[in-house]
């Protein structure tokens, strides 16, 4: 790496000697009961299998492993995940709680999913990391040793971890928000400039779930012609920099992009790369893991990532918030200058993966009432902090989807159509758009139903236009942050804004949901349901969490119409309409969007239309409360639920004079001019 974290110290070293010298003894102990003492063994294991890799990353040994090396390497270490396994593991709080019992069985298997992070660490080379984890379990250990019975066991165990999560935390949160801003921290950069990409053992040097979906789109990509790759390449750049055109903002004050990526696409990334390097902006790429963003990879088992979604329970306290937010402004402060040169995320989502409807478990952790509230106290300042800094009225972003191996034997005519998709044409489509938005704005307020199974029943406010001939309610959204073409939408007005939203089947953030309800009132959640589960509370417990984010209620922050059929006819030809990306899945028919505005944290940046008119729907009564109670004024999170064609029954403008004036009957468009995206629906 050209700057690291890391300094290689005689005490770093001298404690990873002991510490690991200690792991490697342990399962010649007897010292606690059986079930117990098996529970250490099997981390013990855990951590000793990594060693091996941490130990070639330091003598540099570990990109010249054969690839047979490598997969074994690999298999070792990730087949904790693989079901059988994980099912009778420590590692699954389940199984957890029923050998070690209520007191032990959950904080201890949350305490193991945190260690299995010394793998990052291990091939990033990091001793001190890998030395900060081995040194928790040993005290962990030793807690268990001091103590007979399991509830004063339990006390000294959350000590120790609330106590790591406390003190190192100046460690992982300043280091993850600085690997974000600054490219000069390029381990994986470097990888993907530098490595030869014509052979896959550069996919095992990151340290990350490599499964066939990495190893399938790495020879896809290899499969096709260079100037192919070039094109997808610079579909996804001139995407991110169209979007500091659209929005008025200037680029060149800006001098880093953060490029976000899924492992197997660096050929495409390369290439990527390079393009923002040549119009003067270097990239940064950080660990992303399971999350779905930054450098990530497909997750081995989803319902582990889901168990322990909620493992900070264990510890979390007004005491643990207050210091992160310290430790994000304190990082931030003395970084400012990179901060404020950070110009936005640049984003390859993929889709996809089975369709993932987890299941709820007993022994999972689960926040309380006032935890819930410090989470969402968390997320607001973070907000607020992440926006001082990286200023949001000057940073863009974008977004491209590509599909994977996993989403059937049609994957390469599925990829092939989603590159058309990707590329269609901006100026056909800004023309009909604007054929819709003219209708749009002659109203006050838009009727949407459903059809069918489909009950959404909803009337939208739209904000009064005092210059129709040079205000918009509606932005005509073509192909630059959110690719590809295909939506207007609005921010709405919340009064009057009434209804209900419903829709049979939708994934939202992988997570499935059927029959998911939502009931609006001046334009904030006041009921919601599913029927993912047999008990009403799961149901709404299960919307609370990933939907509404701990939230009591959120506003409608987003009314879109999506025009984007032939996306809409390519999920029904290949039936993976369920594993369409909402970034796609959007643009197929209309949806709302809870949560935050489209303009969040730019809301006094004006906007503008291609025809010249300014977007004037950019606040609303919730997020104008910035001027006077910024926490008031945000949410942090924006979750687009769509109706598809086939489930929407009429989109329909009402006036201010009683005129009815419709957009969509039974699925179909009907305004003048907009003829051509029927065409798809009718093939």
């Amino acid at each position: 790496m050209s700057k690291t974290f890391f300094k290689e110290t005689d005490d770093i070293l001298e404690r990873f000697e002991l510490v690991t010298e200690r792991i490697s003894t342990i399962k010649d102990d007897s010292d606690l009961p059986d079930s117990l003492q098996a529970y250490f063994n099997e981390v013990a294991d855990y951590i000793m299998c990594v060693l091996p890799v941490l130990k070639q990353a330091i003598d540099g040994s570990l990109a010249a492993r054969s690839l047979e090396e490598c997969k074994a390497s690999h298999d070792t270490i990730f087949s904790i995940y693989e079901s059988d396994i994980y099912e009778n593991s420590f590692l699954c709080p389940t199984y957890a709680v029923e050998h070690l019992g209520t007191e032990l069985g959950g904080i201890l298997s949350a305490i193991f999913y945190r260690v299995t992070d010394i793998v990052q660490a291990a091939f990033e080379g990091r001793v001190d990391i890998f030395t900060l984890y081995c040194e928790l379990f040993v005290q962990i250990y030793g807690e268990c040793q001091m103590e007979s019975e399991d509830k004063y066991r339990r006390e000294g165990v959350q000590e120790a971890y609330y106590s790591f999560e406390h003190d190192y935390c100046q460690i992982f949160i300043s280091e993850n928000l600085i690997t974000m801003i600054d490219p000069d921290y390029d381990f994986y950069t470097d990888i993907i400039m530098n490595a030869d990409l014509s052979d896959d053992r550069y996919l095992y040097r990151y340290g990350m779930y490599i499964g066939p979906n990495e190893l399938g789109i790495a020879a896809h990509l290899r499969s096709l012609p260079h100037e192919d790759v070039v094109a997808m390449a610079r579909t996804y750049v001139d995407g991110y920099i169209k979007g500091f055109e659209t929005t008025g903002k200037d680029i060149t004050i800006k001098e880093t992009v953060g490029v976000e990526s899924p492992v197997g696409f660096e050929l495409m990334t390369r290439e990527a790369i390079r393009l923002f390097n040549e119009a003067g902006l270097a990239a940064s790429v950080r660990f992303g893991g399971t999350s779905g963003r930054n450098l990530y990879s497909s997750v081995p088992n989803k319902q582990c990532v889901y168990d322990h979604k909620n493992d900070k329970a264990y510890i979390l306290d007004k005491g643990l918030v207050d210091r992160m937010l310290e430790v994000v402004k304190n990082t931030f402060e003395k970084n400012k200058e990179i901060a404020a040169a950070f110009g936005g995320p640049a984003v390859i989502e993929t889709f996809g993966e089975t369709p993932f409807e987890p299941a709820n478990r007993d022994a999972n952790a689960q926040y309380n009432d006032k935890q819930d509230e410090l989470n969402v106290y968390y997320m607001s300042n973070n907000g607020r902090l992440v926006n001082e800094y990286i200023h949001g009225d000057e940073r863009s972003f974008t977004i491209i989807a590509y599909p994977i191996p996993e989403i059937g034997e049609k994957f390469t005519e599925i990829f092939d159509e989603t590159v058309a998709v990707n590329t269609m044409d901006y100026e056909l489509y800004k023309t009909i758009q604007q054929h819709i938005i003219d209708v749009l704005d002659q109203g006050e307020r838009v009727h949407v139903t459903g059809r069918g199974d489909n009950h959404t029943d909803i009337t939208v406010q739209l904000h009064h236009l005092d210059d129709p001939s040079h205000q918009t309610n509606f932005e005509n959204c073509v192909a630059d942050v959110n690719i590809p073409v295909g939506e207007v939408f609005t921010s709405p007005v919340l009064e009057g804004t009434n209804g209900v939203l419903h829709v049979t089947q939708v994934y939202l953030r992988e997570l499935g949901y059927r029959d998911l309800e939502m009931k609006f009132v001046d334009g904030k959640v006041a009921e919601y349901t599913c029927k993912n589960f047999d008990s009403e509370e799961e149901n709404k417990k299960y919307i609370f969490d990933n939907v509404l984010y701990k939230h009591d209620t959120l506003p409608i922050g987003e009314f879109a119409i999506g025009t984007n059929t032939r996306a809409f006819v390519m999920g029904q030809k290949y039936n993976i309409a369920d594993k369409l990306p909402i970034l796609i899945a959007e643009k197929t028919g209309p949806h709302f969007a809870v949560g935050d505005t489209c303009y969040s944290h730019s809301e006094d940046v004006p906007m503008y239309n291609p025809d010249g008119k300014e977007c004037i729907a950019r606040d609303n009564s919730i997020s104008i409360l910035r001027n006077t109670d910024y926490s008031k004024a945000y949410f942090n999170c924006h979750t687009d639920i769509t109706i598809p064609y086939y489930e929407l029954g009429d989109i329909t403008v009402l006036t201010a004079d009683g005129r009815e004036l419709p957009i969509i009957k039974q699925g179909r468009f009907v305004v003048e001019g907009t003829e051509e995206l029927n065409k798809a629906l009718d093939e």
